[in-house]
């Protein structure tokens, strides 16, 4: 007589095959990521693409540009608006605005800036009259001379900001160097990106040469690609820009020297998912203790609060929607890209991992590769 097949060992070991195959696909693409991040490192291709980049920096600019304008200014024309009138309209519109800001923004900006180089000599008197109140209570504990310490405190205080008094003058060179070298970037990039917004709509004639399908493929790929930067994108701006606003009012309100500058650096490095925020908080952090332990404790207070409300909520609101990334994915990927690459690594991070997401979940859509159930 036959056996009985155990139908119930046989769905187990099914099964169990399945999740083995599916973990075993995972750590394939992990392999190959690293594989691929190691061939990058070691044939030095980021330095090729940093100097291409450098080289072409106004056209990326243009196309970003273009990119971002593409959406209103299709927008417009289904609303009966000649393309070329819709491009110029929107331009006016972009251009207008940025003067406004720049223009508000700048004179302010730059007498913060002086009023913070002036403050820099007094700095460290200030700074050792904060540190001698905080220490003045405090007596010699298991042999340790407070006075020494002290001692020592002061003279690492001097030295970093006689350092920092010497290094400014160069340091203000390269800065206005590198203002009017982006400057000049930023123009050439928008007379492109004017251009390429006026035929930005023709671009996907190119996938006209895929054959049918694989067109169609392309075509519906790309539109998720773009729902998912473009969302990402416009997002991390509105957040930045909140951010600086909101920080610039809060440093103002604490008496905090020079808050518009901070305010306006906390806003750029919150580009950086997670960790940029506490990165731009430092420099304020430090500079509010010189002038007092009271503003440099409200600083440090502000900020976390701050940050803590935008991770908590802005943040996660504006990734959950746009990337669709867990946090642990986001915070592996700012470790991993920040280990190769340094700041742009973190800054592109989530952007090329949710990329790669939109691809994969696209393809996967389409062909099962990874439906094991």
């Amino acid at each position: 007589m036959k056996e009985k097949i155990d139908v119930k060992n046989v769905n187990s070991i099914i099964g169990l095959s399945k999740r083995i195959l599916k973990i075993l696909y995972f750590l394939l693409i992990i392999v190959a990521i690293y594989s691929v991040t190691l061939i990058v490192k070691e044939w030095h291709i980021l330095s090729f693409f940093k100097v291409i980049l450098s080289i072409l920096a106004p056209l990326f600019i243009g196309i970003l540009i273009a990119w971002l304008f593409d959406p209103f200014v299709t927008w417009l024309g289904k609303k009966g608006m000649r393309r070329s009138i819709g491009a110029t309209v929107t331009y006016v519109l972009f251009l207008g605005v940025l003067i406004l800001i720049v223009t508000s923004i700048i004179p302010i900006l730059y007498q913060q800036s002086t009023d913070f180089v002036k403050m820099i000599p007094n700095m460290a008197s200030e700074s050792k009259e904060s540190i001698n109140n905080a220490l003045s209570g405090i007596r010699n504990i298991g042999g340790i001379n407070i006075d020494q310490v002290k001692d020592s405190i002061f003279n690492h205080i001097e030295k970093l900001i006689s350092s920092f008094s010497n290094n400014l003058p160069g340091m203000a060179i390269v800065t206005i160097k590198s203002v009017f070298s982006g400057a000049g970037i930023l123009i050439v990039g928008l007379v492109i990106g004017f251009y390429l917004l006026l035929s930005f709509d023709n671009i996907d004639n190119i996938l006209t040469f895929l054959p049918g399908r694989s067109e169609k493929f392309a075509r519906e790929l790309i539109h998720e690609i773009n729902i998912s930067l473009r969302g990402y994108v416009i997002g991390a701006i509105c957040d930045a820009t909140l951010i600086f606003v909101v920080t610039s009012i809060v440093f103002s309100f604490i008496g905090l020297r020079g808050s518009l500058l901070f305010g306006l650096f906390c806003g750029i490095t919150n580009i950086i998912p997670y960790a940029g925020p506490y990165i731009g908080g430092v420099p304020a952090v430090i500079v509010g203790f010189s002038m007092s332990p009271t503003i440099g404790i409200l600083t440090l207070s502000s900020i976390f609060i701050i940050q803590f409300i935008e991770g908590n909520f802005l943040q996660s609101l504006i990734l959950s929607k746009t990337t669709k990334l867990h946090p642990v994915t986001i915070i592996i990927g700012l470790l991993v890209f920040g280990h190769f690459w340094g700041v742009i690594g973190m800054v592109i991070s989530t952007p090329v991992i949710a990329t790669v997401k939109t691809i994969v979940k696209f393809i996967n859509e389409r062909y099962s590769i990874l439906d094991f159930n």
